[in-house]
């Protein structure tokens, strides 16, 4: 089947009993069994549900993968990976991730013995310089958040397969819509389902994808023990959600490529960060990778300073103030004070996190509007 025809049909099968086409919400926490010692497929609703599972299947068919897991946000996604690592080991990042990943590596992982040193992706030999005979696990975003850099996914995991390091990569920027790590080597996928894959703003969710069976067990093993698992009901909005995932991640290119274009000419806007621009310094790598369109992301840098960059993510109309991405509304942010203020200072200087830089989710609005939008904002505030 392709993409949009498992999008709808892989983990929504119709219910037995009554027909229905959309499968019912389990909510039991327990399940009886056939006998003391006898286990059937549910026992518990921390070790697994159906409409859990149904999720879940849905994410391996569009990920490419043997299995999913479903988690009760992303954070708990990447921590369950973090976990497969020992006191002692390394983790070689790149420098342009999610604030709160940078925040979990730096201020959690740390504090369980586990070293991190964070490198710039987009050229492979900057992790092979940073990788270390402790190192067991290479954390890749691309594109990156919030500067929109392209990592060559396919050269970093052959890197680390070299190695017999893991790598890990988290896809939700790009959505297995346009992006499939699996098949381009890596070893996990995460994903914010929160994000594009629920689309609505209405659920908090994560999930990790893998081919390997001896490492979905391991993983599985450290979601049942520590119970950081998506809800029933959050399971059902992540479905509903994903059965659009290519129509709506294709108007989001489309919306977010015209706003590209519109930004790079615009007088006040001193560079756009938008892989899909031939002027991007990781188009040529995104065009080969990304397959259909270059996402609904993009971040500018304004002409003006701190405060100006934040009157005018304060007085937008349509783009609302807000952090998250990748649902039917449009959401602007300034990273240094919101999405990325996690990061140490000293770090936002260093990886480009200017207090200049706008981070805008496009929507599914009409664009016409949207651009009006930015360019009255930007005549009115700068």
């Amino acid at each position: 089947m392709k993409f949009r025809t498992r999008a709808i049909h892989v983990g929504n099968s119709k219910d037995p009993q009554t027909g229905a086409v959309v499968p019912p919400i389990h909510l039991a926490s327990t399940y009886i069994q056939p006998g003391a010692g006898e286990w059937g497929e549910f026992d518990y609703g921390r070790s697994g549900n159906p409409t859990r599972h149904n999720a879940e299947l849905t994410l391996a068919a569009l990920e490419g993968g043997h299995k999913a897991l479903a988690f009760s946000s992303g954070m708990a996604a990447i921590h369950a990976v973090t976990m497969l690592l020992s006191s002692g080991d390394h983790i070689v990042a790149g420098t342009d991730i999610y604030g709160g990943t940078y925040r979990l590596l730096h201020k959690i992982a740390n504090r369980s013995g586990i070293d991190v040193t964070l490198a710039d992706s987009t050229a492979p030999s900057n992790l092979e310089s940073a990788i270390r005979d402790n190192t067991k696990l290479i954390w890749l975003e691309s594109p990156g958040n919030p500067r929109m850099s392209i990592t060559d996914l396919q050269a970093c995991s052959d890197l680390a397969r070299d190695r017999g390091i893991r790598v890990a990569v988290d896809n939700t920027f790009a959505t297995p819509v346009l992006t499939r790590p699996l098949e381009l080597g890596a070893d996990i996928v995460m994903h914010s389902a929160t994000k594009y894959l629920g689309g609505h703003s209405d659920l908090i969710g994560g999930a990790l994808v893998v081919q390997d069976s001896g490492l979905y067990d391991d993983l599985y093993f450290i979601q049942n023990a520590t119970g950081a698992v998506l809800g029933p009901f959050d399971s059902y909005l992540l479905s509903r959600g994903m059965k659009t995932l290519a129509l709506r991640v294709s108007e989001h290119c489309k919306n977010a490529g015209k706003i590209a274009s519109f930004l790079d000419a615009h007088p006040r806007i001193k560079r756009v960060l938008y892989p899909g621009l031939a002027t991007h310094p990781g188009h040529e790598t995104a065009a080969r990778q990304m397959t259909g369109g270059f996402g609904g992301m993009l971040s500018f840098e304004i002409d003006g300073d701190y405060q100006q960059t934040k009157a005018f993510v304060e007085s937008t109309t349509l783009f609302q103030l807000a952090v998250s991405l990748g649902a039917v509304e449009s959401l602007i942010e300034q990273p240094a004070s919101m999405s990325h203020a996690s990061y140490d200072p000293a770090d936002r200087v260093a990886h480009g996190i200017l207090d200049s830089l706008v981070r805008i989710s496009v929507g599914l609005e009409d664009v016409d509007d949207l651009i009006q939008d930015l360019d009255d904002t930007l005549g009115r505030v700068l």
